[in-house]
């Protein structure tokens, strides 16, 4: 009786809203499917046992019935003799045999019940059990699907990143020109008035030169 209560409580569970609680659904999943799958080899199991049972029951019955007859026979055969208490005490074992084959006969109504119990049951749970693994094909598409759909992502943020970092080093090349720009228009403006700077100094030497030799010249003359 405890594996009907097994198999009922496995037909009877939710396998979505176990699914739906779960931190791992494909683990879980694949869990109720083993589960079923050992409760599906026990139950086989079980059932071979009931069907055994049965063969031997039923070798016993006809063991039981060709008794019954057999002293039925002899209690005939007795009378037909005028031997009444013989034939009354082989009816009295007669009786014995009718309720050894009343027994088994309530023992075999029992089992066809277990016997057909476990066939409903066993469609239950095989049935069952395809819904489990077609909910675990499922699980793992949609795991393949979103772990697609996750690598394009990445490549398009990837992508993305790339961009914005070519786009930044172009930003970052045209402020360097615009400095260099800058640094080069400073470097020429100074440049130009240190050589201006420069030639006016040369222009003053020039000239002290030719005072100083102007009066070297007076010099000489007024001697």
């Amino acid at each position: 009786m405890g594996m009907f209560s097994r198999i009922n409580d496995i037909v009877q569970s939710n396998l979505n809203a176990m699914l739906d609680k779960a931190e791992d659904p494909e683990k879980i999943i694949r869990l109720i499917i083993q589960e079923m799958e050992e409760t599906l080899v026990e139950v086989r199991t079980d059932a071979a046992r009931y069907l055994a049972d049965q063969k031997t029951l039923a070798r016993h019955m006809a063991s039981a019935e060709k008794d019954i007859n057999g002293w039925q026979d002899k209690a005939q055969l007795a009378m037909n003799n005028d031997k009444e208490g013989l034939a009354k005490a082989a009816l009295v074992e007669k009786q014995k045999y009718v309720a050894k084959l009343s027994q088994l006969e309530q023992q075999q109504v029992q089992l066809a019940e277990i016997i057909e119990k476990i066939q409903v049951d066993t469609g239950r749970l095989n049935s069952k059990l395809n819904e489990a693994k077609q909910k675990q094909k499922s699980l793992v598409s949609r795991k393949q699907t979103l772990e697609t759909r996750l690598k394009v992502k990445s490549v398009d943020n990837s992508n993305k990143i790339d961009d914005a970092m070519v786009r930044f080093e172009h930003y970052e090349q045209r402020i360097d020109t615009l400095e260099a720009q800058v640094d080069a228009y400073d470097l020429t403006k100074d440049s130009g008035s240190a050589t201006s700077l420069a030639a006016e100094f040369d222009a003053l030497e020039a000239d002290e030169t030719i005072e100083n030799e102007l009066a070297a010249l007076k010099k000489k003359k007024v001697a």
